[in-house]
């Protein structure tokens, strides 16, 4: 009999941190990981979806099993530009004193390499599925909805989903997401008529318009929050008028504002109070939403609970139970089955010089295998 497959979490994080895949990923980085899989017994799956502007994306479902309690992690194998200042080169992976560096250590190829290699640990009971996407960080328009058009036409819809983001942070472990706020963004044009300044009855300055409507929108009070979530808000993100003359009534002005939200709302619901409170001080305007996601909550329960108890019995700690931060692919994923998510701690996502700490790597391994075997079992 062959020895079992064995897979070095740290070497396969360095493998997938090698490969320069800013968003959108395609090829190297999903050779390395369909690599690592297919010796476990996955069946991988890739493809690409989607056009320009928001396309092509590539994606890879990995599954194995075919009966039992199926459990999917989710990921995205793309990562933001480094930036510039790094203390050594973002896509060299590095181990220096007890961290290893490169764009996306945290942000999450680490966990990805870390549920592989839990996979290998964990006797091949039950049904086990990979949802990778190389467009998480992106648009999002052709990756994780078009893996799960692809799971439900192949009949692979989970029992069960964890994601695998960068939840912790103060320390692996400290806590577990069950839901997010969602996201809507909105673009606001106030048309005027441009002239000289010295005869304002010749011309239609917007910008006072705009100025009123957006000091509207700022005192708007959405809620006060609810049981999971933090009240929603608003923010004002950017004003334009782009006007380089200082004798010319501008033609037109310009603001977007974000907004993210609690489940009191709805994406649309919330773009329909912005053009309301925007037309009100600016009849003229044109108003353009676009919802990025919808709030959503995992109740705690079963799911929750399976993870808590695996992050426990590794780390000694019970995580709190969140619905803070940004937005992730869970918001898609939701409508598949229950989802939470959990992952490696956070502080260094999106930054330079991002590094997972060796120790929390291989805690992540052992964690997620607790996962697997509670998910899993017949």
């Amino acid at each position: 009999m062959a020895p079992p497959v064995t897979v070095d979490a740290i070497d396969l994080a360095r493998r997938l941190l090698a490969c320069e895949s800013v968003t959108p990923a395609h090829g190297p980085v999903f050779d390395v990981l369909e690599a690592a899989l297919v010796p476990l017994g996955f069946h991988v799956e890739r493809f690409v979806a989607g056009e320009a502007p928001d396309g092509p994306v590539e994606n890879l479902l990995a599954t194995r099993g075919a009966a039992g309690p199926h459990l999917a992690f989710a990921g995205h194998v793309d990562v933001v530009p480094p930036g510039e200042g790094w203390t050594g080169d973002a896509f060299v992976p590095e181990v220096r004193g007890d961290l290893l560096y490169g764009r996306g250590a945290v942000d999450m190829k680490g966990a990805i390499a870390a549920f592989v290699a839990a996979a290998a640990q964990v006797p091949a009971t039950g049904r086990l599925t990979l949802v990778i996407t190389g467009d998480e960080e992106g648009p999002a328009t052709f990756g994780t909805v078009a893996l799960i058009e692809r799971m439900r036409a192949r009949g692979l819809v989970p029992d069960l989903c964890l994601v695998g983001e960068p939840t912790s942070v103060a320390v692996l472990g400290d806590m577990v997401k069950i839901g997010r706020r969602g996201s809507v963004n909105v673009w606001i044009d106030v048309p005027g008529r441009q002239g000289h300044v010295a005869y304002p009855h010749l011309a239609d300055n917007p910008v006072p318009r705009l100025v009123a409507a957006l000091a509207a929108l700022d005192a708007l009070v959405l809620d006060e929050g609810t049981d999971w979530f933090q009240p929603s808000n608003l923010e004002i993100t950017d004003i334009a008028v782009g006007n380089p003359a200082t004798n010319v009534i501008p033609a037109r002005a310009a603001a977007r504002v974000s907004i993210r939200f609690n489940d009191r709302h709805s994406g649309e619901s919330l773009a329909t109070l912005v053009k309301e409170t925007v037309r009100a001080h600016a009849p003229g305007a044109i108003v353009t939403a676009r919802v990025s996601g919808e709030a959503f909550l995992t109740p705690p329960g079963h799911l929750s609970a399976l993870v808590c108890a695996a992050v426990e019995e590794v780390t000694g700690r019970v995580p709190e139970l969140s619905t803070t931060g940004g937005t992730s692919d869970a918001r898609f994923l939701r409508a598949l089955c229950p989802v939470v998510e959990f992952g490696l701690t956070n502080a260094t996502m999106h930054k330079l010089d991002e590094a997972v700490a060796l120790e929390d790597l291989a805690a992540l391994v052992r964690i997620y295998a607790g996962v697997v075997r509670r998910a899993t079992a017949g």
